[in-house]
């Protein structure tokens, strides 16, 4: 089992990046949030300061497993112009390997172009920013090795559906269960 980095950025969206951590973590998941800032203290959307595990410079990600990109603004656009993140991005999906992003995020992966002739969804009115893709208007969208979540709300869905994809269904079905999520849905 290898390793999923979530990225941070300042002006991050506090929901879709804690919410999909605590999941996947609950999930039994490695998962290790990386900071693109000047350091590893990184400011949420809403002033939350929270401080990644490891910043982006001392890591090489050779045992990623799946990248995930959460939204909220500036943090998307954050993580759309750091060139080292474009790099691992494109690598990583010539690869064939899971990149997962929610919101805004996934006008990351429109700008390189990894969204041409997928079907993927993003924050109402981010749409354009996803180049080349087919917007789904979905909750969560999987077309291949890419994973879309539409918004704050879709946090919960899009961590499950980062599970299913894992191939640890069971583990999200009890999740479900133990979060109390099923109950949202009744």
């Amino acid at each position: 089992m290898g390793t999923i980095y979530v990225f941070l950025a300042d002006g991050f969206e506090d929901i879709e990046a804690l919410a999909t951590i605590d999941i996947l973590r609950r999930a039994g998941q490695e998962v290790v949030t990386v900071s693109i800032m000047a350091d590893r203290q990184v400011m949420s959307a809403h002033g939350i300061c929270v401080t990644a595990d490891e910043h982006f410079k001392n890591l090489d990600f050779g045992d990623a497993l799946m990248l995930i990109l959460p939204g909220g603004l500036p943090g998307s656009t954050n993580l759309r112009d750091y060139k080292p993140l474009q790099e691992l991005l494109l690598k990583h999906n010539a690869e064939g390997k899971l990149i997962a992003a929610i919101c805004a995020a996934p006008m990351a992966l429109g700008n390189l172009g990894i969204l041409k002739g997928k079907r993927a969804t993003c924050y109402p009115g981010c749409e354009n920013t996803m180049t080349g893709a087919q917007y789904t208007r979905e909750l969560c969208t999987v077309d291949g090795n890419i994973i879309t979540g539409e918004g704050p709300a879709a946090a919960f869905p899009f961590a499950y559906t980062i599970l299913d994809v894992l191939g640890a269904g069971d583990v999200a079905e009890q999740l479900k269960e133990g979060m109390m999520y099923n109950h949202l849905l009744a």
